[in-house]
């Protein structure tokens, strides 16, 4: 059967406004202190174990972050990241955008932890929202109060990951259609790519604006020419394991310094560059470069608080798994 264009046009339309509504749903469904009554030491539970990983090795807050952020854009804040491929599934773990993923022995230690004082209670998802947001906090950054309330998914299909995580190769249309799509506006974009500030690249991820730009053996000219020969000093071609700081020289410190980067012309990827291509981001940009810090840490709060209502899986959908890394 042929359905005529415009009425599937409409019923595509009308799926969409359905999911929103109903994710809309779920994520009122979280709230503070979910747990205060049935799991009152909890979230100190999680802080404490995090800071005990935080305090040998800071350079694990951004990882965690990061880790927050996939899960989300993949199915919703469900878990689902966690999750190890089986002989029948390759998982989104294994998906090539999260092999560099670090940090999985924090979730299960704080998930051990937290078994032993609350059994089958608390969401390895919510225990990913909490650990990145006690990851930042632990180096200086800002604090949010976080809902709880997630259950854990208990689909996780690599091609998923590849579909739905934006990649650092994307342009701005392509940047702001992956955040809408996830519920998440244009300054949500500018706030949350602000979260570079701290961390990490391989060389492997931008190497192709120092050597390849457009298959002709070019440099990406939104580059500042000085910087790619900084960079190449550091990422000979093909090279795939060498690391870069993604804020130099502040890498380690959550600032603003990433956006008078990015207004430098000196973002590491052509996501962070492409940020200067659009009215709204270009300005957010330019306000923090120029204001040295004005509201970003409160605006980073807002933008990961609702990063974390993304899909959300609450009341009797999906489950609490035993261990965070195998549906139950």
């Amino acid at each position: 059967m042929i359905i005529p264009k415009l009425f599937s046009v409409f019923f595509l339309q009308l799926v969409c406004v359905h999911l929103l509504v109903l994710n809309g749903a779920n994520a009122q469904a979280l709230k503070e202190g979910f747990y205060k009554s049935k799991c009152p030491s909890f979230e100190a539970i999680v802080k404490n174990t995090t800071a005990s990983f935080i305090s040998q090795a800071p350079s694990l807050a951004p990882a965690l972050l990061r880790m927050h952020f996939h899960d989300c854009f993949v199915r919703g804040c469900d878990g689902s990241v966690l999750i190890n491929s089986t002989s029948s599934n390759q998982a989104e773990k294994d998906a090539i955008p999260n092999q560099t993923i670090r940090g999985f022995q924090v979730i299960d230690a704080v998930k051990s932890a937290v078994e032993k004082k609350c059994r089958s209670l608390v969401s390895c998802a919510d225990i990913v929202a909490l650990v990145a947001r006690d990851a930042v906090t632990l180096i200086n950054g800002p604090s949010w109060s976080v809902p709880l309330g997630r259950r854990d998914g208990r689909v996780s299909i690599s091609s998923e990951a590849l579909a739905n995580l934006p990649p650092p190769f994307f342009n701005i249309t392509q940047l702001k259609a992956s955040f809408r799509s996830k519920g998440l506006n244009d300054k949500d974009l500018a706030v949350l790519s602000g979260g570079h500030t701290i961390g990490i690249s391989h060389c492997s991820s931008f190497s192709n604006r120092l050597y390849n730009f457009t298959g002709r053996g070019d440099t990406d000219p939104s580059l500042d020419p000085n910087y790619i020969v900084q960079l190449k000093k550091k990422c000979s071609p093909g090279d795939a394991n060498s690391i870069v700081e993604m804020d130099p020289g502040s890498a380690k410190i959550f600032d603003t310094s990433y956006y008078s980067i990015v207004k430098k012309r000196r973002g590491l990827f052509e996501a962070d560059a492409a940020l200067l291509n659009d009215n709204v981001t270009r300005a957010y940009v330019q306000l923090q470069a120029n204001s040295g810090g004005s509201n970003f840490f409160k605006d980073f709060a807002d933008s990961m608080v609702k990063m974390g209502k993304i899909g959300v899986l609450t009341g009797n959908s999906g489950e609490i798994r035993k261990i965070c890394s195998a549906i139950n």
